[in-house]
């Protein structure tokens, strides 16, 4: 399968979908490192085997091999971080945000790409995870790199539309079973 295919499976009743992830990753602006970097991240937090065994070969050669890792690695630690800082924001005892996290995220500070198409990797899948915190944060530092709003939210966009992809053909799965 590919994106094609992967649109195809998509059933009627979420035709929207089908035509929001052609439209998200056909159409979009976003330069092609961050467009199938933000795909394969979000392809990863989304969970969905489907969604994932579909899209990553075309992430892969659209991507250095370099930042195929970067992605990955992306998805990876914010898999960590976001349940991480999350809890820790919605905690009502604050003094937990005093304490040392003690997690390792040495990918932060080198990465291996650009920094800011790794934190805008690390946004969209912060949006599939529901970090508002870690949203906050990696928002401003694209914001400070001179991103503008519009590529901010074309990851959302995409990450949304992953999301739903997924949770749409998983729950088939299981309901045609």
């Amino acid at each position: 399968m590919s994106l094609d295919a992967l649109k195809s499976a998509i059933p009627d009743y979420a035709k929207d979908l089908r035509l929001n992830l052609g439209s998200v990753i056909g159409n979009s602006e976003l330069p092609a490192q961050q467009l199938w970097g933000t795909v394969l991240a979000t392809a990863i937090a989304s969970r969905s085997a489907v969604v994932l065994r579909e899209l990553a070969p075309e992430a892969r050669a659209n991507l250095s091999p370099e930042a195929y890792t970067a992605a990955k690695s992306a998805a990876a630690v914010m898999a960590m971080n976001n349940v991480f800082y999350r809890t820790r924001h919605l905690l009502s005892d604050h003094e937990y945000g005093n304490l040392r996290a003690g997690l390792r995220m040495n990918v932060l500070g080198n990465p291996g790409v650009d920094k800011v198409d790794f934190e805008l990797w690390s946004f969209a899948v912060s949006a599939i995870n529901g970090c508002g915190l870690c949203l906050d944060s990696h928002e401003q530092v694209l914001r400070k790199a001179g991103v503008d709003r519009e590529t901010v939210q074309e990851a959302f966009k995409i990450a949304s539309v992953i999301q739903a992809v997924g949770v749409t053909l998983e729950a088939e799965a299981i309901l045609s079973e």
